[in-house]
Parts: structure tokens; C-alpha cells; sequence
């Protein structure tokens, strides 16, 4: 009888053990949420701030294109042509 009452503890210390680490996981749990949280917040403001810079510096291309600079002229002249485009069907819509 002793025997068994002896597994009988070795099991509830075990589960005691095991009740222990599932908490302590639950908790590191949450906080690897919280910080994934965290870093997609920053992830999409980051995001949000390489396309910012990559407008300011397309702009900035298009600007020294236009004020005669030979390297981008012909980007320019595409760029031009198709805001015109965009002006016309405008227009065209704007008629209907």
C-alpha cells in the first residue's frame, strides 16, 4: 500500500510541476504576443516611412529632370504624358 501511495505523490508532484511550467508558458506566451504586437506596429510605421522617402526622392528626380538635368528627362517626359493621360480621361469623365 505504500507503494502506491508513494506513485500516488510522484504523480501529484509531477502534475503539480507540470501545472507550474504550463503557466510560466502561458505567461511568456503573452508577452511574445505583446511584443509581436509591438514590432508589427513599428514594422508598418516603418514601412510607411520607406514609401514616404521613396515619393519625396521620386519627386525630387522628376524636379531635377525638369529643371534640366539630362540624367531623368526622358522619365520625365513619360511622367508628363501620362498625368496627361490621367488629365484627359479626367476631363473625358467629367463630359459624360
Amino acid at each position: 500500500m505504500s507503494d502506491f501511495s508513494e506513485i500516488v505523490d510522484s504523480l501529484e508532484n509531477r502534475i503539480s510541476k507540470l501545472l507550474h511550467k504550463m503557466e510560466l508558458l502561458k505567461q511568456q506566451n503573452q508577452e511574445l504576443s505583446e511584443e509581436l504586437t509591438v514590432c508589427k506596429h513599428k514594422n508598418d510605421q516603418l514601412h510607411q516611412q520607406v514609401a514616404n522617402w521613396e515619393g519625396r526622392y521620386n519627386a525630387l528626380k522628376l524636379t531635377n529632370s525638369m529643371l534640366g538635368s539630362n540624367d531623368n528627362k526622358t522619365e520625365a517626359k513619360l511622367k508628363i504624358n501620362t498625368l496627361i493621360r490621367e488629365i484627359d480621361a479626367c476631363i473625358a469623365q467629367l463630359s459624360d
